[in-house]
């Protein structure tokens, strides 16, 4: 399989490349005057289809090293592959309880194909993403039902060891398998992340917000997270993660009653930006 980007702390091959947060060390602001340098903190494989795409980016200096401030809101276009205008941009900067902020844009995109992004301040060229046809996309979309898997459970680990790496103990989301929170007529937020062994410190923080936020809507939703390595030492991949062919993590799913993607969040979330998400997709409780 692809191996995993984002998160790795590993030296098997595996690149920042996607989140491109592993790059050099955290600054405060760019060097010589040539403006900050975009890092991509989204997926850079086939996983962005038309309709609603989150694209998260994070600062550089001119060194590569990522930067601890930035601008309160990152202007810029979002352009097709003609050079036309599709999108304004008006990311607001996040980050609260993370290292590193970030920028997430959001925009609805209706089709298939290249584009870019012109940010304001920055040097360089333009960021790219592709937009993909579905039929193209292996990882579950919005709109595909989200396929059901035995993960693992404290009851039944399934060969993973440890079933959760979180560092303040097992967080509360291995009680059920996915398949049989599918089946539960409820709601559905599956996240699979490694907070063990994230070199971005996203995965840890990511899972805690969720530990945070789930309260609230125990009553309509069923969590579960999976890990992204089946032994202590991070060396053989989870069945989790096989099964849904990925390549980047952390990633999280939230589904309609029927077990529909209704959201995917990727690489990197804050706790605000999160409590958001599960309003808008699982209702203000």
């Amino acid at each position: 399989m692809a191996l995993l980007a984002a998160c790795s702390d590993s030296d098997d091959g595996r690149t920042a490349g996607t989140a491109a947060a592993g790059s050099g060390g955290t600054g405060t602001s760019p060097t010589d005057g040539g403006g900050f340098v975009p890092i991509q903190r989204y997926p850079s494989g086939r996983s962005l289809v038309p309709g609603e795409v989150r694209l998260a980016i994070s600062l550089a200096d001119a060194n590569g090293s990522l930067l601890a401030e930035g601008p309160a809101v990152l202007n810029g276009v979002m352009r097709n592959d003609q050079g036309m205008r599709v999108e304004t941009i008006a990311a607001e900067r996040r980050g609260t309880g993370l290292d590193v902020p970030y920028w997430s844009i959001t925009s609805t995109i209706a089709k298939s194909g290249l584009y870019d992004m012109v940010l304001e301040g920055a040097s360089g060229d333009p960021v790219p993403f592709f937009v993909y046809e579905p039929a193209d996309v292996v990882i579950p979309v919005p709109g595909r039902a989200l396929p059901a898997f035995d993960t693992p459970t404290t009851a039944d680990p399934r060969g993973v060891d440890p079933v959760c790496t979180r560092l303040d103990g097992p967080c509360p989301f291995h009680e059920v398998t996915l398949s049989d929170a599918l089946a539960s007529g409820k709601q559905v937020v599956y996240l699979i992340g490694t907070p063990a062994h994230c070199t971005t410190a996203t995965c840890g923080p990511g899972l805690d917000f969720l530990i945070a936020a789930a309260d609230t809507y125990r009553d309509r939703a069923v969590f579960v997270h999976a890990e992204v390595y089946a032994d202590p030492e991070a060396t053989t991949v989870a069945p989790a993660v096989l099964e849904y062919g990925l390549d980047y993590e952390p990633v999280m799913w939230i589904t309609d009653t029927e077990g529909v993607v209704v959201r995917r969040i990727d690489i990197v979330w804050d706790a605000a930006e999160l409590d958001q998400m599960l309003a808008e997709s699982l209702g203000v409780a």
